[in-house]
């Protein structure tokens, strides 16, 4: 394998789908162009609302909104990771998945992954949320083959699990996604923090595309942006600021394998 450009693209979800759709759409192109052949987008690409209107938004893995993207995919020929969207949960009409859907460049499904750990928390004097009234949690790690390296998926609060890293990475992770819209009350004290902690423990490329700023769920919801690409040995190599926009970097195998040659964990476990 060589070496690979990856982008990560940063988002100001709102509740208008057709807006996410034509930032999302406008900001992948601009990543392609500039010589990028993994593009992974934020949490909530398509839709980050209220949580009603979401349920009744939401859409099978196949559905017309997911398709949409499947195509940009193949007309870039790029490996495209919708971070996630609102897929329909068969049986349980009250709630959706929160789920990541990788396309390869011909448009095809190559791998989904429903969000495993549910951001349920009430934090005094900060952030109240509860997930699961409105997500189904999903049960199964999920890793896929790629000619980029294997990819490890993962979702935003997933990140503060780091046994599920461990798993990815003894099911063959190379490269680790967590696409997220982490508040900014933990994002900025522990976003960078625990990717770093991740990127470092499983010696993988990390790429965190996010959410940034205010959005229209009557002023509930700010996201703390700053999306990142990290390398295995914990090095911030591609960043973005504040606002909608894209952040690259290039993913070398050989740096994987490098880091875990110097310092074999792997070997070193003992449990």
């Amino acid at each position: 394998m060589s070496t690979t450009l990856a982008a990560c693209v940063q988002l100001q979800g709102s509740s208008d789908v057709e807006r996410n759709l034509q930032v999302t759409e406008r900001l992948v192109r601009r990543a392609a162009q500039a010589g990028a052949r993994l593009i992974a987008t934020p949490e909530a690409t398509t839709y980050l609302g209220p949580h009603d209107r979401k349920i009744k938004l939401a859409e099978p893995v196949d559905g017309p909104t997911h398709r949409r993207l499947a195509d940009l995919a193949a007309e870039l020929g790029i490996w495209l990771l919708v971070g996630s969207v609102a897929e329909r949960a068969e049986g349980d009409p009250a709630r959706c998945h929160n789920t990541s859907l990788l396309f390869d460049p011909e448009g095809r499904l190559a791998a989904s992954y429903r969000k495993m750990h549910l951001f349920d928390v009430d934090i005094p004097g900060g952030v109240r949320f509860q997930e699961s009234a409105t997500c189904a949690p999903g049960d199964t790690p999920v890793v896929v083959d790629t000619p980029l390296g294997v990819l490890g998926l993962s979702i935003c609060y997933d990140l503060r699990f780091p046994e599920l890293y461990r798993t990815l990475v003894d099911r063959g992770a190379q490269l680790l996604a967590v696409p997220s819209a982490f508040t900014l009350m933990t994002g900025k004290d522990h976003w960078h923090a625990l990717l770093r902690a991740r990127a470092i423990e499983t010696q993988c490329y990390v790429l965190a595309p996010a959410q940034f700023g205010a959005h229209d769920d009557a002023g509930l919801r700010h996201s703390y942006g700053h999306s990142v690409i990290i390398d295995p040995w914990g090095v911030v190599i591609g960043q973005c600021s504040d606002g909608e926009g894209i952040c690259l970097a290039e993913l070398d195998p050989e740096r994987v394998a490098a880091v875990r040659r110097a310092m074999p964990l792997a070997a070193h476990r003992r449990i």
